[in-house]
């Protein structure tokens, strides 16, 4: 447990998506490789190169110091910067005006730490070092005639273009990388098609697809593939048994209340109520198995919709009234179904309030279909029973209404879930009552 925790601030800056983590597993390790390639071998290749030549060239140096300490004149040293320095490569002044007090180079210099090292190594009585560019070296020394300089080319000591390898390691590790990212893109796009097609099923909508990629990713399509094709069959199966079913209750229901109908009014009125109550189960026995299995998924305006509920609703004198409606464009939806569940929560606002209010709301991400009421609405704790089938709360909620048979949010519920969406309980901020909202993906 406590190895997990260690990471656990790590996560907030790991990529989110399969490409970023794809993208960073595979350039990590190549740009590990080029610093360690350029840190632990060209470093010390070049370091050990520069070391070579600038001992060679401390051979040199130490022969004209020797040269110049030996001549008796002053004189005489004309004659060693000619016939000795020169032919060396060397520049040769004495004495020397300006000596500095101590060695001096860049900071970003790199080889030049290591000729600097090499030439206090091998000559003992060498004064300061003077790297002022990448093309001149100044060295000092304390002559038998005052201070001496020696000057010479900086290539003389320092291993010329160590850049090309560093070039050639970025430049073949980004074409590495590009071979591996369209190799590897290749490879996560079945994975993104999979997962577009199961978040579309999640929606309700069927969207063509065929498993390509490698074994596992084929084994994980086919597997999807027959999900989906298992769940379509006893889709249609429920349909058609719920057909059925409606066809041969409702028959017997039927003939009942025509055989009341033909009896006294007074003692067929206890009857009739069962039988209306019987009729009221029927229906929510039935919308609840139907779910979202009746109509396909078509495009829909969320706000044309809501306008045809709120005018059916005003005609049959319900007190529901227009809330903000936000937006506009079309959705993907089973239009059947989303109303039935609109229905649902007009009706139970209604039947444990006095008033409701309808309101769409849209973005780029979602459609939210939202009914409130100024009813006694439902306490936190009981919201997720709320919704579990046959569930009812509380009798003081149901107002003498009538306790129904627990199934509407019910409805509600299993209709968003299959539209890929949920439903969120909450309280009206101005009504009081209860906010209940239908949250689509678009």
């Amino acid at each position: 447990m406590a190895y997990r925790m260690s990471f656990k601030w790590l996560k907030q800056y790991m990529p989110r998506s399969l490409y970023g983590r794809a993208a960073l597993i595979l350039v990590l390790p190549v740009v590990t490789l080029q610093l360690v390639i350029s840190i632990g071998i060209v470093q010390r290749h070049f370091e050990k190169v520069t070391g070579q030549m600038t001992r060679s060239v401390s051979l040199d140096i130490l022969y004209v110091q020797d040269a110049v300490n030996a001549s008796p004149e002053l004189s005489d040293l004309q004659a060693v910067g000619e016939d000795v320095a020169m032919p060396l490569g060397l520049t040769l002044t004495v004495p020397a005006l300006g000596m500095p007090t101590s060695d001096e180079r860049r900071w970003f210099d790199l080889t030049g730490g290591v000729v600097e090292r090499t030439l206090h190594e091998t000559m003992d009585d060498l004064g300061p070092i003077v790297l002022p560019d990448t093309s001149r070296v100044e060295l000092w020394f304390e002559s038998a005639h005052g201070p001496m300089k020696i000057e010479f080319q900086r290539w003389r000591v320092s291993a010329s273009n160590p850049h090309q390898l560093l070039v050639w390691l970025i430049v073949l590790g980004a074409l590495m990388t590009l071979i591996a990212y369209f190799y590897l893109r290749n490879q996560l796009r079945p994975i993104k098609r999979l997962a577009a097609a199961s978040a579309e099923y999640g929606r309700g909508r069927v969207v063509p697809y065929h498993p390509a990629g490698a074994n596992e990713v084929r084994a994980a399509g086919h597997a999807f593939l027959d999900m989906r094709n298992r769940i379509e069959r006893q889709t249609h199966t429920r349909t058609m048994m719920l057909s059925g079913v409606s066809h041969d209750l409702r028959t017997p229901l039927t003939r009942l209340r025509l055989g009341l109908g033909m009896m006294d009014e007074d003692e067929a009125a206890p009857l009739v109520r069962d039988v209306d109550d019987m009729q009221g189960l029927l229906d929510a026995f039935l919308d609840f198995a139907r779910g979202d299995a009746e109509g396909e998924a078509e495009m829909v305006d969320p706000i044309a919709m809501a306008a045809t509920i709120l005018a059916d609703a005003e005609r049959m004198g319900q007190a529901v009234t227009a809330g903000v409606m936000e937006n506009d464009g079309e959705v993907a939806l089973r239009p059947l179904a989303i109303r039935r569940a609109l229905e649902n929560l007009i009706g139970n606002a209604l039947r444990y309030g006095n008033n409701a209010r309808l309101s769409v709301s849209m973005t780029p991400k979602a459609v939210v279909f939202c009914v409130e009421d100024d009813g006694p609405g439902i306490p936190i704790e009981q919201r997720d029973d709320a919704v579990r089938p046959f569930t009812r709360l509380d009798p003081a909620r149901n107002q003498n209404r009538g306790t129904g048979v627990g199934l509407g949010l019910a409805i509600v519920e299993d209709i968003a879930r299959a539209h890929g969406g949920v439903l969120r309980l909450g309280e009206s901020a101005d009504l009081g009552g209860l906010k209940a909202e239908i949250v689509l993906g678009r």
